[in-house]
């Protein structure tokens, strides 16, 4: 069965998405300055574990301007990963290999984990991830906590009854941010 990892960068104090974040990367600036290749290489690895890319709208549309109209290593494997955004305003999800999930969110997830594969990520979207962790669909956190203190934002365990999670690696970065990978109970 696949798996569902959800891959955030979070603050100190629990912040995933900031004042500006999402659709305004440059005022969502408290993670830029620390981006280095080991940042990069974990993004990377979490991508390779994958063979599918799962995209709230507001994510779908950062990164579709963003490697769309690229043609560099990074935009190519962007471009061509299979996408499934997930959106209940959207009309149409046309940036290569996209497929819109518009209804019946929760059962369609739970058949693409069905289906055999690799791992489902999902990059930011945290109204997907708080979404699916209300029914239990997410099966991993691979949190990349920076040493900044946003003070206001959302946060990832926002409003949740408790979670209980099985810290599966920790591995500081050159950067000062840490990559903390923690499996839920369901995924045991």
């Amino acid at each position: 069965m696949r798996r569902v990892i959800a891959g955030l960068f979070m603050s100190l104090d629990g912040v995933v998405e900031g004042p500006g974040h999402g659709d305004d990367f440059e005022r969502a600036g408290w993670t830029m300055p620390y981006f280095d290749h080991q940042i990069g290489q974990v993004i990377a690895e979490n991508t390779a574990r994958s063979d599918i890319l799962l995209l709230g709208r507001v994510t779908y549309h950062t990164f579709e301007r963003t490697f769309a109209p690229q043609t560099d290593e990074m935009a190519a494997q962007m471009n061509n990963f299979p996408k499934v955004v997930v959106s209940t305003t959207l009309k149409s999800a046309d940036w290569s290999n996209s497929t819109l999930v518009s209804d019946s969110v929760v059962e369609e997830i739970s058949r693409l984990k069905q289906q055999p594969g690799k791992d489902i990520t999902i990059s930011g979207s945290i109204t997907l991830v708080q979404s699916l962790m209300k029914h239990n669909l997410v099966d991993e956190f691979s949190l990349l906590v920076y040493p900044v203190v946003v003070g206001t934002g959302r946060r990832l365990f926002d409003d949740t009854n408790q979670t209980n999670l099985k810290l599966v690696k920790a591995s500081p970065l050159n950067s000062g941010v840490v990559h903390l990978t923690y499996e839920t109970a369901t995924a045991s």
